[in-house]
């Protein structure tokens, strides 16, 4: 039986490398850094605390294991040589197999065998390097690059006649900044705004607002910062152009994730994918739709909850060097809010710590230069109001803040009992935002929109089986008034009902068809009972595709199953560490009623084409208004 001191070092280092593995390429948990650590921690105590014979023999200096590289005197290097020939003559061991066994024992299980010094040490050396991995990825960025002195710009919403672009300068010697505004097919500028201020309280940042611009224009902004960028305006509605329109979503990222010890530590490996999709686009995305989980203030570890570290989080992802790829730096971004931006799985209202220092850089880095909030919305900046309505093209949509407002989840017992039934103190919306949402779903479209798009940072189906009170599975209630609107709208408005979504690190497409009521049946054994009746069709009902994450790990179980006929999967795909939906939609030609607009969405996973799937407006089943009016020109 091998000694102690074996079997601990043994158990301590498959410990640790099993562990390594997961953490630096497959789950950033937070619970495997200090086990790694221990467990190394251990296992050198094991090599070089106890007795060196348990490891076959006396353990070697390093000069004498790597003598090239540490030269040694002839006379000493002699002595040597005779000794180890002596004593290899003293101590001969069978030959077959012994040294493949050793072998194996050092480099797999990570024992040493001091009579192989060389990889011994290797082996060592092996263990070591990943606890300096692991403390890398918790720390490095964090420690070493605050990103206080972060100069950029970045475009945020655009439309017809006016573009957002948040700047942030916090050198004080670049004040007043000049803000300049040209046609990128021609030059000539003008001063559009003077920034006479930039202060701690919003973090340095300002978002102006070009206004006054030309639809399905490109154009170029400069600041006497030396930061520039460029926009294309959205086509101005009922024209041709308005006809077409191509956007991504996706959520969820983490840098230097999965981890590569060479990457900057800033680096988002997901960024190199979505770069090689933008190019490969027919047509040029007109915005990313991110759906939250910009940053992840609490993985592995949640170093702080002060305000300052939520914004150098933000901060640190500006940082980043993977902006500078192809297509990204003239690439609009327009974002919810999600958990691991505030705390895991977050529904402590927005009045509990940590949500006041959360919140703030969200608003002053997204919201300030998202798209306006919906007609009713409560006004003014006090607000904070984190929910927003705008169209581009053939479609309109709905960004929801499915954390700000929201309660702790229903029961399961309250969430099985009579989803029908809405009285309830559960809601992930809250009453306000929840009126907006039922109002833009029941209000009629212009006559070249033929998408309602709503943005959920988490899925609205309850297919998921892990984790399912943090998602619309977890407010059955509200979900079914919600889902009763939407179909509403299919039916008497002639449109199509999309759910984007993100958050689970995985992707599914699911069908919502409409309940008809309940038929009779028999059954084998000739006794009469009800069936609950759905829309037919394949395509019937609205449709929801859930995707993520855009550069973060994905689960390797599956959490995913259709248990009713409420939510109907059509296509799951768990694996993947970068998953980027591309919306395509294309109104077409012609005066037929029942397809008037075609919908692609395409998948991408590591930045290869997975799977596809087509719509088209308006969905099966609606009908159309008795009296034909400016709807249906």
């Amino acid at each position: 039986m091998a000694p102690a001191p074996v079997i601990a070092a043994a158990v301590s280092s498959a410990v640790a490398r099993v562990s390594a593995y997961i953490f630096l390429r497959w789950i950033p948990g937070h619970h495997f850094p200090p086990l790694i650590l221990l467990s190394i921690a251990v296992y050198l105590y094991c090599v070089f605390g106890k007795s060196e014979e348990a490891f076959g023999s006396a353990r070697p200096r390093l000069p004498e294991a790597f003598p090239k590289l540490f030269p040694q005197r002839e006379d000493n290097k002699s002595e040597e040589q005779s000794e180890t020939k002596e004593d290899d003559d003293d101590h001969e061991e069978p030959a077959i197999y012994e040294e493949e066994k050793s072998f194996l024992r050092i480099s797999v299980f990570g024992i040493p065998n001091w009579k192989e010094p060389e990889w011994s040490y290797m082996t060592i050396g092996i263990n070591v390097l990943l606890a300096l991995f692991t403390l890398d990825l918790v720390f490095r960025g964090p420690l070493l690059h605050p990103a206080r002195d972060l100069s950029f710009t970045r475009v945020g919403f655009v439309d017809s006649t006016t573009a957002k672009v948040l700047v942030r300068e916090p050198d004080p010697a670049q004040l007043p900044l000049y803000v300049y505004l040209s046609p990128a097919d021609k030059t000539s500028w003008t001063t559009t705004d003077t920034i006479y201020y930039l202060g701690a309280d919003t973090d340095y940042t300002y978002p102006v607002t070009f206004g006054g611009l030309q639809p399905s224009k490109k154009y170029i902004y400069s600041l006497s910062n030396d930061k520039s960028g460029t926009f294309t305006t959205a086509p101005s509605p009922y024209s041709d152009a308005a006809n077409k329109l191509t956007f991504l979503t996706s959520s969820c990222i983490k840098a230097n994730f999965p981890y590569r010890p060479s990457a900057p530590a800033l680096a988002i490996h997901g960024f190199e994918y979505l770069s090689k999709v933008l190019r490969g686009l027919p047509n040029p995305a007109s915005f990313m739709l991110f759906l939250g989980d910009f940053i992840y203030v609490d993985v592995p570890f949640r170093l702080s909850s002060s305000l300052a570290h939520y914004r150098s989080e933000y901060r640190r992802v500006y940082s980043s060097p993977s902006w500078s790829l192809p297509g990204l730096d003239t690439l609009p971004w327009i974002h919810t809010l999600d958990d691991h931006e505030i705390a895991n799985d977050w529904s402590g209202g927005n009045d509990t710590e940590p949500f006041p220092a959360a919140s703030d850089p969200f608003i002053h880095y997204h919201v300030s230069v998202n798209p306006p909030t919906p007609p009713g919305a409560p006004p003014g900046a006090e607000t904070n109001t984190t929910y927003f309505q705008f169209s581009n093209g053939p479609a309109s949509f709905f960004m929801l803040d499915t954390r700000r407002y929201r309660t702790d989840p229903e029961s399961d017992s309250s969430s099985s009992s009579n989803p029908s039934d809405t009285r309830t103190n559960h809601t992930m919306l809250g009453s306000v935002q929840l009126a907006s949402l039922l109002k833009y779903l029941s209000a009629p479209e212009p006559s070249h929109i033929h998408w309602k798009i709503i943005a959920s940072s988490v899925p609205f189906t309850k297919n998921w089986r892990f984790g399912t009170p943090d998602t619309w599975g977890g407010f059955l209630r509200e979900r079914s008034v919600i889902l009763e609107a939407m179909q509403k709208a299919e039916k008497e408005l002639g449109v199509r009902v999309i759910i984007l979504s993100g958050d689970r690190h995985e992707f599914a497409a699911i069908r919502y068809p409409r309940f008809l009521g309940t038929a009779s049946y028999t059954d084998p054994r000739n006794k009469t009972g009800d069936m609950r009746v759905y829309e037919t069709g394949q395509q019937a009902g609205p449709h929801e595709f859930s995707v993520g994450p855009l550069s973060m790990f994905y689960l390797p179980f599956r959490t995913f199953k259709q248990v009713d006929e409420d939510d109907v999967a059509i296509k799951y795909l768990p694996d993947g560490n970068s998953k980027v939906g591309v919306v395509e939609v294309d109104n077409l030609g012609g005066n037929n009623d029942l397809q008037r607009s075609l919908l692609r969405y395409k998948l991408y996973v590591d930045g290869e084409l997975a799977w596809e799937y087509a719509l088209t407006s308006p969905a099966e089943g609606s009908r159309r208004p008795k009296e034909r009016g400016w709807l249906w020109m």
